[in-house]
Parts: structure tokens; C-alpha cells; sequence
């Protein structure tokens, strides 16, 4: 089938579309690969890591640390490319199909090479793919939908944010494992053998998806007018806001991963290793999104309406609360004590409560908020807060490693520091929300393209 002979607007259905089912399945195999291979990152750079002669070359944990949140930081901002490519030039579908084979080179490269030159091209590759596609994707959701059935879009992007964390979970529990037991090789060899299979079903869905022609010139056109760069500003300012979030909650993979280290690690009759913990996160999810679509959102909403920035609101302020727990776990640690891994549970439990309202929310709130043309860019942006957060973790350890010792973050202060930072964000977050004006964008189906050419 020619590009030409694809569909190009939605069905005027009132069903789910067709092509849900492969951009579902892909996004699960594509984020086995990605949280896989991200769970063994500051492991494998503290244990692992090799150099030119196969000799051991092991980094700090705080320069792993920078490191982890540094590429953390590059593959989301590099959606900004990947959301150009797509909107200008290519369109989503021709661009998430080529970038994923930059994506699939990546996994080999780490998979392949052990030294510090491999591990830093197949995190330049799979910066350059899994951040190119992000954008593309989730808007990609969002395309497959008309004015018809654009009341499932919140359950979508819920089913859309479940096939995330279910293969989250499940490498998160499985490569860490591969890494203890067979190493590095095989334990980044997994993840990209998921990456082939999430190109793979992605390939097999094109013929059921709704293929949005790319803008060219009229992208151009629609992102320089006045709707759209209003549109754009009054995004950019709660996604800084998010930013902060993301800040706290991407050290999950990093400093959560260090204390737990340090921690007694025996739950439920099973001793788990530090890198391990991490799938609680996307277990969590599993469980809390059906909850909150159930049950918590409509007890609130006869209360009071659950706006969407409201919800992200409430996010911001839980947030902080779960480094509070981290905090006090330090303490007890710092004064020679042993806490259970059950302490950071309750973390995990309240952090993974806040995301589901601030990550899930804003993916949806995203795409109804953006302009037609520019709905991939617009993904780009809400992705860069995932950097600008990771870029603001990077650059506190990176002073606090710094020699002259005029800044000092140790222990319980280091996560007290944090969870300030999250608190102030969300009291300055509140009065902004409340003067926002929304509007939403949602793609014409046929037959209302049909009505205005009559």
C-alpha cells in the first residue's frame, strides 16, 4: 500500500479505531526496551563498566548519577527533532518507523560494547531514536481519534499509560537479573530484541491508522500565528512547573536506587536488588489507574469538578511529600540503622499516586490543548520538561561533587532539598492554574470534512 492510498482523517465512528490495538502493543514493547535498559544504567556504570583492555573502570555513584540524569535529559530533548521531522517533513507514522531503527542500533551498541566508548553511543543512538519518536507517538494516539468518539481519548491515553508500565514492570524485574546473573550483554541484549518486535508491530498497524499528512509550510504557517503562540506560552509555563516533578521523580533510577542499597532489602520472604525496587513504580501504575478511573475521580467530581489542572495540581504537592519519607530514610540510615525496603515502598506508593495525575493527565491535556498542525511539536515541548527536570538534578550533583566543598547536600538534606523545591513549585503553581483558559483541538473526522466542502 502506497503512502498516497493511506487514510488520512479520522472514521466518523463512535468506536474505538482500529489502529489502537498496534500503537498499544508497540508502546509496550518499546518501553520494556527503554525502562529496561534504563534500570541497570547507574548499576552498570558502578559495577560494570570496562575499558579498552577489558580492565574494570567504574564510575562515582554521584558521577553516575549526572550521567544517568544527562542522557535522561537528552532523550527528551530530543523530541523537539523528532516533532519537526514528523509535523514538517515526513508526518508521525514515516517518522516513528525510521527513528526506531536508530533506536534498535542503540540497544546493539550497549549490548555489544562494554566500555565507556559503547555505552556512550548507544546512549547518543538511543537518545537520538526513543526521544524522536516520543512525541510522534502519544500525538500519533490522539490522530486516530474524531469529533465522534474524542470522549475516549482520556480512557485511551489511560490504556496508552498501562501498556507503558506494564512493560516497565516487567523488564524492570527482568533485566536486573540478567545483569546479576549472565551480564551486560545479555541484559542489554533483551531489551533491544523488544525494541525489533515494538518496530515490528508498529510496521503491522499501518494500514489501520489514520496517517495526519505532514504540515510543511502550513506548520510553519499555524506555528508562528497568534492562536498558536499563545497556545504555546501558556503550555511552556506549566510544563516548567512539571519540570520540577520530573526532577524528583526520574531519581527513582538514580539516588532511590543508591539508598536502596543501603538498605535492608528482604520483603515478603524475597531479597530484591537495589535496581529491582524500581518495578514498583509501573506495578503501582497498574493498580492505581484503574482506581483512580473508577473510583477516586468520580467520588471527587461530586465534590468538586476534577479539572485537569487541578489534577495536576494535587500531583505537584504529593510529590514532595514522598521525599519527605526519602529523607527520613537517610536519617535513619546516616545514624547507623538498617530500615526495611518497606519504607521506600510508601515513597514509591505516594510518587506513583502523584504521577498518575500530573504524567497521565498532562499526555492527554497536551494533545486537546494543541492547535491541529502542531500537535507532535507541542508533544516535544511537554517532553522537554522531562529534560529541563533531569537537566536541574544533573546540575545539583554536579555542584555538590565539587571539590571546594562551599555547597554541601548530604544524607537526609539532600532529599529535604528536594522535596522544598517540589513544595514551593506547587504553591506558586496553584494561582497560575487557576487564571488558565483551555481550549481544545481535536481532529475532523470524514464525514465533517464532507459537511464543510458542501
Amino acid at each position: 500500500m502506497s503512502d498516497a492510498s493511506y487514510r488520512t482523517a479520522p472514521d466518523a465512528t463512535s468506536k474505538m479505531p482500529g489502529g489502537i490495538p498496534y500503537i498499544i502493543g508497540n508502546e509496550a514493547a518499546e518501553r520494556f526496551s527503554y525502562y529496561g535498559m534504563r534500570a541497570i544504567l547507574v548499576v552498570y556504570m558502578t559495577q560494570y563498566l570496562r575499558d579498552a583492555n577489558g580492565e574494570l573502570e567504574l564510575l562515582s555513584e554521584t558521577d553516575a548519577t549526572t550521567y544517568y540524569h544527562l542522557f535522561t535529559a537528552a532523550v527528551y530533548f530530543t523530541p523537539l527533532a523528532g516533532a519537526l521531522l514528523a509535523d514538517v517533513f515526513l508526518g508521525k507514522y514515516r517518522t516513528i518507523v525510521t527513528l526506531s531503527i536508530v533506536y534498535c542500533l542503540g540497544h546493539v551498541a550497549l549490548a555489544m560494547d562494554d566500555t565507556f566508548y559503547g555505552l556512550t553511543l548507544g546512549l547518543g543512538l538511543i537518545s537520538v531514536g526513543s526521544g524522536g519518536i516520543k512525541p510522534c507517538v502519544s500525538a500519533h494516539v490522539g490522530d486516530q481519534f474524531g469529533d465522534e468518539n474524542s470522549n475516549l481519548l482520556s480512557r485511551v491515553y489511560s490504556y496508552f499509560y498501562f501498556s507503558i508500565n506494564l512493560g516497565a514492570f516487567i523488564s524492570t524485574l527482568a533485566t536486573p537479573l540478567l545483569l546479576e546473573h549472565y551480564g551486560p550483554h545479555f541484559a542489554f541484549g533483551l531489551p533491544g530484541a523488544l525494541m525489533i518486535i515494538a518496530t515490528w508491530v508498529f510496521w503491522l498497524g499501518r494500514q489501520r491508522f489514520i496517517h495526519i499528512p505532514p504540515g510543511g509550510k502550513a506548520f510553519l504557517k499555524e506555528l508562528f500565528s497568534a492562536e498558536a503562540v499563545s497556545a504555546l506560552l501558556r503550555l511552556g509555563v506549566i510544563y516548567v512547573f512539571i519540570s520540577i516533578f520530573w526532577s524528583l521523580f526520574d531519581q527513582t533510577g538514580s539516588t532511590w536506587v543508591h539508598q536502596a542499597g543501603r538498605m535492608d532489602r528482604n520483603f515478603l520472604g524475597h531479597e530484591w536488588l537495589p535496581s529491582q525496587v524500581q518495578a514498583l513504580n509501573p506495578l503501582l501504575i497498574l493498580a492505581f489507574i484503574p482506581l483512580y478511573l473508577k473510583v477516586i475521580y468520580p467520588a471527587v467530581e461530586r465534590i468538586v469538578p476534577l479539572t485537569p489542572l487541578r489534577k495536576i495540581g494535587a500531583g505537584l504537592f504529593m510529590t514532595s511529600s514522598s521525599f519527605l519519607i526519602s529523607a527520613l530514610i537517610e536519617t535513619w540510615i546516616a545514624a547507623g540503622q538498617t530500615p526495611n525496603i518497606g519504607w521506600q515502598i510508601v515513597a514509591y506508593a505516594i510518587l506513583t499516586a502523584a504521577e498518575v495525575l500530573v504524567s497521565v493527565t498532562a499526555l492527554e491535556f497536551s494533545y486537546t490543548q494543541a492547535p491541529l498542525k502542531i500537535k507532535s511539536f507541542v508533544m516535544s515541548l511537554y517532553l522537554m520538561s522531562v529534560s529541563l527536570g533531569n537537566l536541574v538534578t544533573a546540575g545539583v550533583n554536579m555542584v555538590i561533587e565539587n571539590p571546594d566543598g562551599t555547597i554541601s547536600l548530604e544524607g537526609s538534606s539532600y532529599f529535604l532539598f528536594f522535596a522544598g523545591l517540589m513544595f514551593a513549585t506547587a504553591v506558586i503553581y496553584v494561582p497560575f492554574a487557576m487564571r488558565f483558559k483551555e481550549r481544545t483541538y481535536i481532529q475532523e473526522s470524514v464525514a465533517a470534512r464532507t459537511e464543510e466542502t458542501r
